[in-house]
């Protein structure tokens, strides 16, 4: 596209709501276009089964997002594989800017980053990563067969990741910081039938521990006692939730105390043509189906929106205080 061109979308993301976004916007005649530094299909690449999305009773994470992506290729959506550095926002377009130096000018956005693992800051995490812990069964699993392996948490996430752990390895121990699971019911019932899982109720780790081949234990510590232990295992797997990845989220975005945008029910942020979906906005659950319908639902709104500035119906009005970074960029 000449750089003098201007994009009706551009979508920043390429997990199961970008690339639902991109369907309706190809279908909604926009032109549009995908940024994605990694591979297409988001953090379900990683998923091992699916089994909650509809339509598919089961599905690996993998095969679940290679179907997104042929479906959004079907329509002859744009993809391009780089990184985005900055969102600036502007009063006649906005501008998406690129590790290479080049910037794409649109009338909307979809941003569509997602979230990554969350942390637990405890010694020996980060500097065992890749030599026994992990945050990806999928991707890790096989190297702990017939092992013995911790997981950390008490959500769907953990449960999950525990379910396709179990098939691999010799023992398993789920450790929850509290007395009961968060997970839903039927993931519950199937973690507990497991006979080569034990769950450590009202336990945390305080730290994990190494040898020359790596992880080689962990410190337990019991939350209503006190209680402290050392746990022989093989790795640890860690599933405590997702941090939103929001530093593309331009300034003067509305956001919650926990770094999630906030949104309309059109997912438009108080910036207008600015949409969020998925699991950088704020909501109550997150799923891969919630995350496919923001990206109908800001793509829908993205065409509204672009026809409505383009018949000079729509004026884009900045908040204050992005205002000052946006004149930078007026035409």
């Amino acid at each position: 596209m000449s750089s003098e061109e201007i994009y009706d979308l551009v979508i920043v993301g390429g997990g199961p709501g970008g690339l639902s976004a991109g369907i309706y916007a190809m279908r909604a005649a926009l032109k549009t276009c995908l940024i994605e530094a990694g591979v297409p299909g988001g953090q379900i690449v990683n998923s091992g089964e699916v089994e909650n999305y509809p339509g598919f009773i089961q599905e690996t994470g993998a095969g679940l997002a290679e179907k997104f992506t042929e479906h959004a290729r079907h329509y002859g959506l744009e993809m391009i594989s780089r990184q985005v550095t900055a969102i600036e926002p502007g009063l006649e377009y906005h501008q998406v800017r690129l590790d290479n130096g080049e910037a794409y000018r649109t009338h909307a956005i979809i941003l569509a980053t997602g979230g990554s693992p969350r942390k637990m800051n405890i010694s020996g995490e980060m500097e065992l990563y890749g030599k026994g812990v992990s945050y990806c069964a999928v991707c890790d699993g096989f190297f702990f067969r017939n092992k013995t392996v911790v997981v950390i948490g008490g959500g769907d996430s953990a449960v999950e990741e525990s379910l396709y752990l179990a098939k691999l390895v010799k023992q398993l121990y789920l450790v929850h910081r509290r007395d009961a699971l968060r997970a839903g019911m039927i993931l519950q019932q199937r973690i507990k039938s497991e006979c080569n899982v034990e769950i450590l109720w009202n336990s945390i780790v305080t730290r994990i521990n190494a040898d020359a081949q790596g992880v080689c234990s962990v410190d337990l510590k019991d939350t209503k006692t006190g209680t402290q232990r050392v746990l022989d295992t093989d790795g640890v797997f860690i599933f405590i939730g997702f941090d939103p990845n929001n530093r593309l989220v331009p300034a003067g975005t509305r956001m919650n105390a926990n770094g999630y945008v906030v949104t309309d029910e059109k997912c438009e942020t108080n910036i207008p043509g600015i949409y969020v979906i998925g699991d950088l906005r704020e909501k109550y659950a997150r799923q891969i189906v919630i995350a496919a319908a923001d990206g109908c639902t800001a793509a829908l709104a993205a065409a509204h929106y672009v026809e409505a500035k383009k018949a000079g119906d729509a004026v884009c009005e900045l908040p204050p205080e992005v205002l000052q970074g946006a004149s930078s960029i007026k035409r």
